[in-house]
């Protein structure tokens, strides 16, 4: 019976080395590759996917050796790796369902690093998609406009089956946005009409030839009406001014400087057509209770 279990545990042992070994080896290299890339890489785009490739690809060859040094001991542990699956996938559920979600995210699409998302609830940029979890550099919050915040979240991958997956730059890189502006009604609107298209055309206005040829692609590519692109200045009034509303294609991290850029720019022209065009403003008086005797 010693005999025997000696003669059963050497082998067993041998093979755990030479995974041992394997695993070495394989990290050696895999460090030694990823060094070369960090060097020869053009941008950290190229270099960020080759050294996640390189980790893929030396866990993949870590389990083939392992498969293969004990092919030999699979059959007699199929068994006993059937009982325990069952208990197992009640117990990491979760995990599983967050490497099924990692599954649905490299393959089905949904969003890949460097893409704005809003995933869980978090919107912000993926900087990392891993197995279980992707990192998002988040935006807004306490910040206002789409900047960044400086936390770093990360975020199940089982959320893409849970909630919708909103992708502010996939097929579509870009996004509509507009500003209202309220004139008042004795101000010459025609010339505001006019200042604001030009505003428009000079800041916005080279984005639509480009923004024209993603959004064709999407046309073709979905069931979906053949939309505008090009800036528009629309109007409507209610009991106090007349409002425009300025409508424009925008890169989706260029919205806080677009408008900026708008806003300055509408200032400047409206304090320059000298009271023929005048900004609307309401005013609220604040009185004190009657009887109060203030005055």
């Amino acid at each position: 019976m010693d005999e025997l279990k000696t003669w059963f545990l050497q082998p067993a042992l041998v093979r755990l080395a030479e995974l041992a070994a394997l695993f070495v080896v394989v990290w050696l290299l895999v460090r030694l590759l990823k060094t070369q890339v960090n060097r020869r890489a053009a941008d950290s785009d190229t270099r960020y996917r080759g050294r996640k490739s390189l980790d893929v690809a030396g866990v993949v060859l870590v389990t083939i050796g392992a498969l293969i040094l004990f092919r030999d001991k699979l059959g007699s542990l199929s068994v006993t790796f059937g009982l325990a699956a069952a208990g197992i996938a009640f117990a990491l559920q979760e995990v599983i369902a967050s490497v099924a979600g990692w599954l649905a995210v490299i393959f089905g699409g949904f969003y890949r690093t460097g893409d704005r998302v809003q995933l869980g609830g978090i919107k912000g940029d993926v900087i990392d998609i891993g197995v279980l979890r992707t990192t998002i550099m988040e935006i807004g919050q306490w910040v206002d406009g789409d900047l960044y915040n400086g936390r770093i979240v990360r975020v199940a991958n089982s959320f893409v089956f849970k909630e919708p997956v909103f992708n502010y730059s996939s097929d579509f890189p870009f996004l509509w946005d507009e500003i209202k502006v309220p004139i008042t009604f004795g101000s010459d609107h025609d010339q505001a009409r006019a200042i604001m298209e030009r505003a428009l055309q000079d800041i916005a206005g080279e984005l639509p030839a480009s923004s024209k040829a993603q959004w064709r692609t999407m046309v073709n590519k979905y069931l979906i009406e053949d939309a505008r692109t090009d800036p528009w200045v629309t109007l409507s009034f209610n009991d106090n001014w007349v409002e425009y509303t300025l409508r424009y294609v925008v890169g989706y991290k260029n919205r806080r400087g677009t408008k900026d850029a708008l806003y300055d720019r509408l200032l400047r022209d409206v304090s320059a057509a000298r009271d023929r065009v005048r900004f609307a403003s309401s005013t609220i008086q604040v009185l004190p209770p009657e009887g109060s005797g203030a005055v």
